[in-house]
This record gives structure tokens, C-alpha cells and sequence, in this order.
């Protein structure tokens, strides 16, 4: 006998229409779902899936095997009426019967819960009820932060914006630098001893200069793109982070023999492809 069951999940990590379709095709690929619907605007999705045949933790993973997140929250609760280790066991156990409660923590010697939660599914006063119904008393500290989902967005803007900056520190002088030397704006130590007027050579170290910065920004900064192309691609779906993996690396790697000199292979490989 089906048990239906609608939950939903503030999603991480969707840019475009094209994601919403991923994670849609995704979860609907799980035994047991009926229906998904994606919303970008509101960054959740909302599944009717079958509980005898899912679990939460089913249908989180598979968000994640898409190459998205599931934001979540950690809630540190200070318990009181502890006995002994075998009430900490009995108060693990209780929090983890909750719907949407992912991991449950319970330390004795410290009096403390650390409960990890999905924040639309679950609230922290409803995890404070679930305490006083298994017999204790969490203590409610000032300060508490009960919108996690606004937490978990935030900390996705922040890691974005440190990204931003590196990157930002990085391409700045890898483009000026490109476009003095194309313009022939380069400093005189940029040029190599005794090169004739018009026939200005520039310094061997200079192309290992523009790898130096642009080696962060392709492998540093741009890593988040390999790792969401791959997962399109085990997916059979094509996101923009391919493209934006595929034309990057197309302009990085055949740089490289440039880079180290090979220059004549580069116009017979060019040369070949086209004729």
C-alpha cells in the first residue's frame, strides 16, 4: 500500500531554466516519485513521492548526484535532565523520527544537541517540541538563528563573492598585460635586449608570466564549472557549465604550445585541419 508524501527543498546551485529542467528529469528518474516541479524563482522543488518506496535522504542524493545542493541547517541546542548516556541515545533517536531531521547528535558529557535539518520541512521550535516530548528541556539561547535557508543562501553568496575577488585579482592583470603587449604598450623590460625598432621581441619569461595568472583563474576559480559539467555529463544533459568548461579550456589549452614555444606545430596542426 503507497503512503504519498509532499516535501520541499530549497535547492543550491541553479543558474538557468536548463537546471530546473536537470533536477526535475532527476528526481522524477527515482522510484517511487510522482510528480516534481522545480520553481527558480523560489530556488525549491516539491516532490510527491511514494514513503514506503523513498526517504529523504533518497531524494536529497539524488539532487546532488545532479550537481546540485540541498540547502540545510545545524542547530545547537543546550539540553537539560540528561541522566545518564542512555538518555542521550533516547533523545538521538526521537529527533531523528522527525521529518526532514538528517543527522542527530546527542552529548552527554557536554549537554548539548548538534541537529542537521532541512529548514522547510522542519523548524528549530519544532525540534525544541520534540525534546520536551522525549522528556527533556533545550534551552533557548539568544541570538538563535532559525531562518537556516536564508543562512545556507548566504553562505552560497559569500563563497561566490571570495570567488569573484580571487578571480577578479587574477584576470585584471592578465588582461592588461594581453592588450599592452598587443598594442605594443609593454615597459621596456617587458622587451628583449637590442630588438630592432618595429621588430620588438618580447621576453621569453612573459608567456610564462600570463600561465602564472591564468592557471588560478582556469583551475582555481573555474573548478565549480568542471565539477558541474561532469555531473551534467554522467546526467546525458548539457548545462552551461559545459559550455563554459568547453570554450575556456579550448582557449587555455592551445595556448599552451604557444606558451612553450611551438609556435610552427600550432600553424601545421591549424594548416592540416584545414585543408
Amino acid at each position: 500500500m503507497s503512503m504519498m508524501k509532499q516535501l520541499t527543498l530549497p535547492i543550491t546551485g541553479m543558474t538557468c531554466a536548463n537546471c530546473v529542467a536537470t533536477v526535475e528529469r532527476n528526481l522524477k528518474k527515482l522510484d517511487g516519485v510522482n510528480t516534481a516541479v522545480v520553481n527558480l524563482s523560489s530556488e525549491r522543488a516539491t516532490v510527491d513521492f511514494d514513503s514506503t518506496k523513498l526517504a529523504l535522504p533518497d531524494v536529497i542524493a539524488r539532487v546532488q548526484r545532479a550537481g546540485y545542493g540541498v540547502a540545510t541547517g545545524d542547530a545547537d541546542l543546550v539540553i537539560k535532565r540528561l541522566s545518564d548516556d542512555n538518555d542521550a541515545r533516547r533523545l538521538e533517536k526521537a529527533l531523528l523520527k522527525l521529518e526532514g531531521v538528517l543527522e542527530a547528535q546527542v552529548t552527554f558529557t557536554t549537554e548539548k544537541a548538534r541537529v542537521k535539518y532541512v529548514p522547510t520541512i522542519v523548524t528549530q521550535a519544532e525540534l525544541r517540541r520534540a525534546v520536551s516530548a522525549a522528556g527533556f528541556e533545550a534551552v533557548e539561547l539568544g541570538g538563535e538563528a532559525e531562518d537556516a535557508e536564508a543562512q545556507a543562501r548566504e553562505h552560497e553568496i559569500n563563497e561566490q563573492r571570495r570567488l569573484l575577488i580571487v578571480g577578479s585579482i587574477f584576470t585584471i592583470p592578465l588582461f592588461l598585460l594581453s592588450m599592452a603587449k598587443d598594442f605594443g604598450l609593454l615597459p621596456a623590460f617587458f622587451y628583449a635586449n637590442g630588438a630592432m625598432a618595429g621588430m620588438r621581441e618580447i621576453q621569453p619569461w612573459f608567456g610564462w608570466l600570463m600561465l602564472a595568472l591564468a592557471l588560478p583563474i582556469q583551475f582555481y576559480v573555474g573548478w565549480q564549472y568542471y565539477v558541474g559539467a561532469f555531473k551534467a555529463l554522467r546526467n546525458k544533459s548539457a548545462n552551461m557549465d559545459v559550455l563554459i568548461v568547453m570554450g575556456s579550456s579550448a582557449a587555455f589549452f592551445y595556448s599552451l604550445p604557444i606558451t612553450f614555444g611551438k609556435h610552427d606545430f600550432m600553424l601545421e596542426a591549424a594548416w592540416t585541419i584545414s585543408n
